[in-house]
């Protein structure tokens, strides 16, 4: 346990001294920004390529409508009232 304490401390120590290069006035997201964004871009477009698939198979029978009285006087031969 206190082996891995020791390298995250020296991880640390490592990523400290990075970061005081690091032009302040001059942060870019850079080439792993670009690869991230560009990865989440073709995530999203394979999902909503699957959810346009999945959705074009997607069938189920419609309630009919419940017949009004009106539908229900022409259905058995009567006349329709004003």
């Amino acid at each position: 346990m206190s082996d891995m304490s020791a390298s995250a401390s020296l991880a640390m120590t490592h990523l400290v001294s990075l970061a005081k290069e690091i032009d302040e006035d001059k942060v870019t997201p850079g080439v792993l920004g670009f690869i991230v964004f560009a990865v989440m871009a073709v995530a999203v477009w394979a999902l909503m390529k699957s959810m346009n698939r999945h959705m074009g198979r997607v069938d189920f029978p419609e309630p009919e409508a419940p017949a009004t009285d009106s539908e229900d006087a022409l259905a058995k031969g009567g006349k329709k009232q004003a």
